[in-house]
């Protein structure tokens, strides 16, 4: 033999089942599932988020807000003694009402979002 198939004798191997175009492939053994190892989570709580309060909005036009003075008022859209949105670095977490401690003003939470501290993260 020279080494070379002639196209009939290449044909011949293939259809005898002596030559696969396909490579054998050996059978994938399951991958065992190991457990997840716990990790210590209190690594995250040292991480600082920026938590606001926002009162309230109101949409006006550019020219009313060109003629507001230091005496103009705006309306907001929310009624005076209800809760005001807490939000986590801009995404709502929960209402709150606006108390005084020691001086400052604080935040008494009265609700909290069904928001799962993973939406926090994005």
């Amino acid at each position: 033999m020279t080494g070379q198939l002639s196209d009939n004798e290449f044909e011949n191997l293939i259809n005898e089942g002596e030559l696969s175009l396909e490579a054998e492939q050996p059978a994938a053994e399951p991958v065992p599932q190991l457990p997840s190892p716990r990790q210590d989570m209190s690594f995250f709580g040292k991480i600082p988020v920026n938590v606001t309060l926002e009162v309230a909005s109101a949409e006006i036009s550019l020219k009313e807000l060109m003629e507001c003075d230091t005496s103009s008022v705006i309306v907001l859209d929310k009624l005076a003694g209800e809760p005001l949105d807490v939000k986590v670095n801009g995404t709502h977490f929960g209402k709150a009402e606006v108390v005084v401690m020691n001086g400052n003003y604080g935040l008494r939470i009265v609700e909290l979002s069904g928001t799962s501290l993973d939406a926090l993260t994005q």
